[in-house]
């Protein structure tokens, strides 16, 4: 490794770590993973758990997060459906909000005072997209009357599919917002990675240094690109969707690239 990105990373002190394909796939840590999070505790570094997948709630990933062993609490989880939440309440509390997403979803936005819509409404301040495993048409089509009549759109996150293992994928909120911009016209604005309102939203809940904070990512166009936007260190594992190939083609380039979490622990030895 180069020299001087080793020795900016062991200055790193707080770790922006994505899940899916980074940190684990399906069920199973990644391996590796959990020593480097246990490392980090022992070097005192704060470490945040990232993610763009809005279909489960803080509580759930918590709940999944622990089970696999790693030491973490609410404070370590940051969703894109928090954020959403965050963004939207600040924006205009209590608005109408038609929700094209998981019953998880649905109760993460609802936590932050925003009223949710159900049925058939005639009007919505935002329809809010997510990664919606629980998709039907209906909500397609109500949602594409409301934004015809005028409503915010909101999307959760861009990621086009979402990693499931064995080299296979599923549609994401990006692929469904593609629906959506198809049949109206509309196009949402996008509030997970590579934005950087999850960054401005840490922000607002401790100090954030740019020159001391890493995101750590297998998504050339969310995770790394995020990390360019917000002029932190990046780092690519090949664990999830990137290949060598991609990331030479990807106008997003990282600054460092390991064959997965695990190779980081050698790196973080004194």
């Amino acid at each position: 490794m180069d020299p001087k990105i080793l020795e900016r990373l062991r200055k790193i002190s707080l770790f922006l770590l994505d899940l899916d394909g980074t940190v684990y796939l399906g069920d199973e840590p990644i391996p590796g993973a959990l020593e480097f999070i246990r490392r980090l505790k022992e070097r005192g570094c704060r470490y945040v758990f990232l993610t763009n997948n809005s279909s489960r709630s803080l509580s759930n990933y918590l709940t999944k997060i622990s089970g696999m062993g790693f030491p973490v609490t609410e404070e370590n989880i940051l969703t894109s459906g928090q954020v959403t939440g965050w963004y939207l309440a600040a924006k205009q509390p209590g608005a109408s909000v038609y929700v094209v997403g998981t019953e998880s979803l649905r109760r993460e936005l609802s936590s932050y005072d925003l009223r949710m819509l159900d049925g058939v409404p005639d009007r919505a301040d935002y329809v809010v997209a997510g990664f919606d495993t629980e998709l039907t048409y209906n909500k397609l089509r109500v949602a594409g009357d409301l934004l015809a009549e005028g409503a915010g759109f909101i999307a959760t996150n861009p990621d086009l599919v979402c990693p499931i293992g064995g080299a296979r994928y599923i549609p994401d909120c990006g692929s469904i917002c593609t629906m959506l911009e198809n049949a109206t016209g509309r196009q949402p604005m996008f509030i997970g990675k590579p934005h950087t309102k999850l960054i401005d939203y840490l922000r607002s809940r401790f100090p954030v240094s740019t020159a001391t904070t890493a995101m750590i990512g297998d998504r050339l166009y969310t995770d790394i690109a995020l990390g360019c936007n917000a002029s932190i260190m990046s780092i690519c594992t090949l664990t999830g969707e990137a290949d060598r190939k991609a990331i030479e083609r990807s106008p997003y380039k990282p600054d460092l690239v390991v064959a997965s979490i695990g190779e980081l622990n050698g790196y973080l030895q004194e």
